[in-house]
């Protein structure tokens, strides 16, 4: 795969950090986030469905999807992959408002065990602080759904 080194450089204050070890292969939690009939079926917040328009998995690629949630609101998202190594990272970052990057990384902790890093990464302090009180729990909610598709996919 491609490399890039777009991923912008950060320190802990404008971090936003979730972590979940999840019983599956490595492989299987890459394809999870990887393979776009996967994903559509968690990604977002607990009541969140998704229509994907484009999702062109490689360095440069765009990711363009709409994020329907239970309130009725529909969310754009353009995003564009900056760094892909499979099976341990995957990089975006966010073209549409709030923007941020994301680093998500794999490590296998045994045959049937992955550690996920999810990190969110701001420019600054501020924009971080924003978003805060809100993505948290939900990048649990959002954990808690990739792992539902990952057991239908064992």
């Amino acid at each position: 795969m491609e490399m890039s080194s777009e991923i912008i450089a950060t320190t802990p204050d404008s971090e936003i950090v979730s972590t979940r070890t999840v019983n599956f292969p490595i492989e299987l939690v890459f394809k999870a986030w990887s393979e776009p009939n996967h994903l559509k079926n968690w990604w977002g917040p607990k009541g969140f469905t998704n229509t994907f328009n484009e999702f062109d998995f490689r360095v440069g690629g765009k990711w363009s999807f709409i994020m329907h949630g239970p309130d009725k609101g529909n969310y754009v998202n353009e995003v564009e992959f900056i760094k892909i190594e499979k099976p341990t990272l995957i990089a975006w970052k966010r073209h549409s408002k709030p923007l941020f990057q994301i680093l998500a990384t794999f490590e296998e902790l045994s045959n049937d065990s992955t550690k996920i890093v999810f990190k969110m990464l701001f420019n600054t302090v501020e924009e971080c602080n924003k978003l805060k009180p809100y993505v948290v729990d939900k990048n649990e909610e959002n954990f808690d759904k990739l792992e539902v598709v990952l057991a239908k996919m064992s």
